[in-house]
């Protein structure tokens, strides 16, 4: 397994590192700018006709990953070469957020094959109802399979989201890229550093991943009541303190759900991931110190049991990097320092992560998580 890197941007164009790329690479992961993904010719379209033999596979980030530096208004690439793990790649369209479920079991189908070994997911990261999208999968695919990837970003805009696939680009897409064989050994790890304060509030009214009411109250007031002046800047301030949901009253664990969108209409909050009612909710929240912290233990989750060099993908929420502003790179090279040496990091800052808990199969859709999935042969 051989790989490499590239970079573009506005003034350079491509730019690849010193091995110049695979001479015919299997596969493709870039991921960059919106507008940049989205332009006519723009840069993926190029990198796509460059190497048209591989599977060409992306996103739009709130940051592009590249090592232990992050950039914006740019799109970084990892150029892959197999030895013996073949890979394909699928794609289809989002109709609504009802249908993110049967969207997930159709690519399954595509992909369905007795030596499928993975599967990474880069989907639409506004429309798409995460929580709908990983069940599919689960129930589609067999349980030795595992999930991960992550929902597109747009900055702190949350405007639009692009993936792609080849030449296909554009939003309300899902894009599932396959891994089949026996020699390929994929490692994750997921960890998040935040943690839970308030009272624990009962979910009363609540559709999908729209939250109505806590406790008999307007979810969108309530909130804004604990976010104070920094409700002005919803839903870009809400990736600040996110709710931790919680299966019970008496639970000390839960799944983290950030904020997408709010309705001052009808008083309620849109989150990446379901919020069930009769469940309940707190609110979280973290230091730079703890974020950090929760990354490096992502990464030598991803790594345990495994020193070859490999590919290891990054899928850091964006609402870790507003936490972190400058101290941003600090947690990528935390990253860094727990993978083996040698190894090559890429990846973005999302809108929702997807990777089983650590230690399990069974992917979950996470907030405000690193995730990290590491590839290697042999």
């Amino acid at each position: 397994m051989k790989v490499s890197t590239a970079q573009w941007t506005s003034s350079r164009g491509w730019s690849f590192d010193a091995t110049g790329g695979p001479v015919a690479p299997d596969w493709i992961l870039y991921f960059g700018a919106t507008d940049r993904l989205a332009a006519t010719d723009g840069p993926a379209d190029e990198l796509c006709r460059k190497f048209p033999q591989a599977v060409c596979s992306g996103c739009s980030t709130s940051g592009e990953i590249l090592g232990a530096h992050v950039g914006d208004d740019s799109v970084v690439a990892a150029l892959v070469k197999f030895d013996a793990t073949k890979v394909r790649g699928v794609a289809a369209q989002v109709a609504a957020p009802e249908h993110s479920g049967a969207t997930a079991r159709m690519l399954v189908e595509q992909l369905r094959a007795n030596d499928l070994c993975h599967v990474l997911v880069l989907s639409e990261g506004l429309k798409v109802n995460g929580t709908a999208l990983v069940a599919g999968f689960r129930a589609a695919l067999p349980e030795r399979v595992a999930v991960t990837g992550g929902l597109a970003g747009d900055g702190t805009r949350f405007g639009r989201t692009v993936t792609g696939l080849g030449q296909q680009l554009g939003g309300a897409q899902v894009v599932a890229v396959g891994f089949y064989g026996r020699a390929l050994h994929v490692g994750y790890g997921t960890e998040g550093g935040w943690e839970a304060f308030g009272p624990r509030r009962l979910i009363t009214k609540a559709r999908g991943n729209v939250l109505f009411e806590l406790d008999g109250q307007p979810a969108l007031d309530l909130y804004k009541k604990y976010l104070g002046e920094r409700a002005t800047g919803l839903p870009a301030t809400g990736l600040l303190f996110p709710l931790q949901l919680l299966a019970n009253a008496n639970a000390l664990t839960g799944l983290v759900r950030t904020i997408l969108a709010v309705d001052e209409k009808e008083h309620s909050l849109t989150f990446a991931g379901d919020l069930p009612e009769g469940q309940y909710a707190r609110l979280m929240k973290t230091g730079q110190d703890g974020l950090v912290h929760g990354a490096a233990q992502a990464a030598g989750a991803a790594a345990q049991g495994d020193a070859n060099h490999r590919l290891a993908v990054l899928v850091s929420c964006v609402g870790r990097r507003l936490v972190l502003g400058q101290r941003v790179e600090e947690e990528l090279e935390a990253v860094q320092q727990a993978l083996p040496a040698g190894s090559t990091a890429i990846g973005f800052y999302s809108y929702g992560e997807l990777c089983p808990p650590t230690g399990l199969l069974t992917c979950e859709l996470h907030n405000q998580t690193m995730t990290i999935t590491t590839f290697a042969e042999g």
